[in-house]
């Protein structure tokens, strides 16, 4: 998935990671592939990580940070997808959805904030 990022211009300003080993492992490989060259940020909160945790933790970031990535679990995840696009996808491990938020800064995002879902990206050896 780093190198699909990469070639899709999708590498992340920034990588909030749950402590999680197997979310730290997905979030090393994401970072080495896509160009990726900042630190990787342990999130206690992303783990389990409910929409909640992850609405707390990204409206704390400088307005600097355009592009995150989270990498968390589910079904915390897939509940803050459907949370912002009001549409139930399924996450699969290492998908990546790319949401657009209507925000001029992170402390502007709210359980009311509705993103457009851009694309969803799953592992070349899911997609049939």
């Amino acid at each position: 998935m780093g190198r699909l990022i990469r070639a899709e211009n999708l590498t992340p300003d920034l990588i909030l990671s749950s402590p999680a080993t197997r979310a730290c492992k997905t979030a090393e490989a994401v970072a080495q592939y896509s160009g990726y060259d900042g630190e990787i940020d342990g999130i206690d909160d992303f783990y389990p990580g409910k929409p909640a945790d992850y609405l707390r933790v990204l409206r704390k970031l400088p307005d600097g940070v355009m592009r995150v990535m989270v990498v968390g679990h589910n079904p915390g995840l897939e509940e803050f997808l459907e949370l912002l696009v009001e549409e139930i996808r399924p996450l699969s491990t290492a998908a990546l959805a790319q949401v657009d938020l209507p925000l001029e800064s992170w402390q502007e995002l709210t359980s009311s904030t509705r993103g457009t879902l851009v694309r969803l990206l799953r592992p070349a050896k899911e997609e049939k």
